[in-house]
């Protein structure tokens, strides 16, 4: 299969649009009319760019108000039409985009649409061209993918088809199973794009919330077998309109575009044996190694500074942490209770500079038997392989880099395997360590996103780790709202929340816009909160107000309402669980720990408790 983009769905200039879908694999673009009218090169300049990116240049779009219009009106369109293909011409560019008409002029007639058609295909033709007919969801007569073919049929012409929209098809909750009638050659374009699912004007909707595959809510895998089960064989080429997207990088938009495709194919692949995927079975289509399913966190690294490692130490050491260890050639330094593993890297160059004073989470290890399939796979779909220094007797571990800089580590932990990553650290002599808090291990670690890569992340997550989506929810921030989204591996082991606030700027706590968590599970979490104390450490303080609250519209006993009161522990329930848990204050104006207990099948977060928490890490800050 060949892949394409629109440079709509593209910032900046036409000269950078084009080579960011180059430098990120595509074949050919959608080449959008405003992004050439902007242009100081000509069509012919354009064409020799493309050639030399090696770009074709698939679509010229879009032509519009073009068909059942009076006489008057269609005369203007012909003249219209000469000049575009003059550029498409110059552009060698082979197809044009007809969008269904919305002009107030427009006859709701389709013998008159279909003469009107065909004439201009004729046209077409004579010049060595063709257009495809889209019906546009919001078209004032032809809004319908159905109807536009019957159209596109009446004509009966062979310079004339038809452009297969995802969005315009399944926005408007029409069946796409139609789309197997229509015949393959027929079938001129298909332009894909993924959406999240909103209830509002679905012009607006199609402007400006567009995604790419995988980052919405539209079955794409079942509505590219019908069309590939037609018997279509052109691109397939993505067309999305996202205010994000047009202000975001062009190079990681165009990579995040082609992670979306690659996962499309391989979903599309898998379905090959089934009845919906038709002659999937018989295309090229990527094929990446299977993922392989993390079974836990190895570690959780925090890169540190000299001014924030002793305050990042101290917390650890009152959570009950031991220092267990030194690597062999890094300053970095391990901490452990139960299974839960913290590195705290005092070097990490990637971020040194943007520390200042601060502590933040810089790598997560997962836990996966096969870590040269599971980086392999991350390759594939694009994400960049960091390297890394090791010494002749070090495990030579697999690093990538998550949309928000995180460096992803696959890895084996046993002591016994000849790649365990824990044989580079040499034990270290401590003092007796304070009586531990019942941390068993890592539960979930909280990454808040950069506002332009959240569905980047989204994507990057579920694609290459093979962690699933958990639902999500939009919380009331103290400045904002934000969005959470958590996924999770199967059993749970793994869990990861990425959280974003919607406007961009803003978060739970002034002058800390992106806070990172991580959260360890224990089994006891009043044990642990005297521990904690016990040892001089400081829990973030909840309001009384939240217990008043507690006590009134939950059927708690009193004295464990009074109990969670006096420990600052935080409540939440589902029919299948309970969760309780707290939290440290700040550290510096990014990181954060908490501690939690699971009981029952609980597999949520705590979220109704979120706000509570935003607001109390901003009243403790300002202490």
């Amino acid at each position: 299969m060949r892949r394409s983009v629109a440079t709509v769905s593209l910032s900046g200039t036409l000269y950078e649009k084009l080579s960011a879908a180059a430098r990120a694999g595509f074949d050919g673009v959608e080449l959008f009319e405003d992004d050439l009218i902007a242009s100081p090169w000509s069509p012919a300049q354009i064409r020799r760019r493309a050639d030399d990116l090696g770009l074709r240049i698939d679509l010229y779009q879009p032509f519009r108000d073009a068909e059942a219009l009076p006489d008057e009106h269609f005369a203007r369109v012909l003249r219209r039409a000469a000049h575009k293909f003059d550029v498409m011409e110059a552009l060698g560019a082979s197809t044009m985009l007809i969008c269904s008409s919305v002009s107030p002029v427009a006859i709701d007639d389709d013998d008159l649409a279909a003469a009107q058609l065909r004439e201009l295909a004729e046209h077409a033709r004579a010049r060595g061209l063709r257009i495809a007919y889209e019906a546009l969801a919001w078209g004032r007569h032809v809004s319908d993918y159905r109807h536009a073919w019957r159209i596109v049929a009446a004509a009966d012409h062979p310079a004339l088809g038809t452009c297969i929209d995802s969005f315009h098809i399944l926005s408007r909750g029409h069946d796409p199973q139609a789309i197997r009638e229509i015949p393959g050659d027929r079938i001129f374009f298909l332009q894909l794009a993924d959406a999240p699912e909103l209830v509002m004007d679905v012009l607006q909707w199609s402007r400006h919330y567009r995604c790419f595959p995988g980052q919405g809510g539209f079955d794409l895998t079942t509505f590219v077998g019908h069309v590939l089960a037609a018997g279509y064989t052109g691109p397939l080429s993505l067309e999305v309109f996202n205010d994000v997207f047009r202000q975001a990088d062009a190079d990681r938009t165009a990579v995040d575009a082609m992670r979306s495709l690659l996962v499309l194919e391989e979903s599309l692949r898998a379905s090959a044996g089934n009845d919906r995927a038709g002659m999937v079975a018989d295309l090229d289509l990527c094929a990446p190694p299977a993922p392989v399913e993390p079974t836990d966190f190895a570690f959780a690294e925090v890169a540190v500074d000299h001014t924030s490692a002793p305050g990042v130490e101290r917390v650890l050491t009152a959570l009950g942490f031991e220092r267990s260890g030194h690597h062999r050639s890094k300053p970095v330094h391990m901490w452990t209770q139960g299974r839960a593993r913290v590195l705290l890297n005092h070097g990490d160059a990637r971020v040194a500079d943007t520390l200042r004073g601060n502590a933040l989470v810089s790598a997560l290890a997962l836990e996966v038997d096969d870590p040269p399939r599971s980086a392999a796979r991350a390759e594939q779909l694009r994400a960049p392989r960091i390297a890394r220094d090791h010494g002749p007797s070090e495990a030579d571990l697999a690093a990538v880099s998550a949309p928000d800089g995180t460096a992803i580590f696959f890895c084996r932990t046993a002591a016994t395997d000849a790649q365990s990553w824990v044989t580079d650290f040499l034990p270290m002599r401590q003092p007796a360590p304070q009586a531990p808090a019942g941390i068993t291990c890592i539960d979930h670690v909280g990454l808040a996103q950069p506002f332009d890569h959240f569905d980047e992340a989204l994507l990057f997550y579920r694609a290459v780790l093979g962690l699933r989506l958990q639902g999500g929810q939009e919380l009331a921030a103290p400045y904002g709202l934000v969005r959470s989204r958590p996924l999770s591996s199967a059993d749970g082991a793994v869990r990861i929340a990425l959280s974003v606030a919607l406007l961009g700027r803003g978060g739970s706590v002034r002058g800390a816009p992106e806070p990172q968590q991580i959260a360890f599970a224990c089994d006891d979490i009043f044990a642990a909160s005297r521990a904690v104390r016990a040892a001089g450490g400081e829990l973030l303080p909840i309001p009384d107000n939240y217990y008043d609250d507690l006590a009134a519209r939950t059927d708690l006993d009193d004295a464990l309402v009074a109990r969670m009161r006096n420990s600052d522990v935080l409540y939440d329930h589902t029919a299948r669980g309970t969760f309780l848990h707290f939290y440290t204050p700040l550290i510096g104006d990014r990181l954060f720990f908490e501690v939690v207990q699971r009981t029952g099948a609980y597999d949520g977060y705590g979220a109704p408790n979120t706000p509570v928490r935003m607001a109390a890490l901003r009243a403790a800050a300002q202490d």
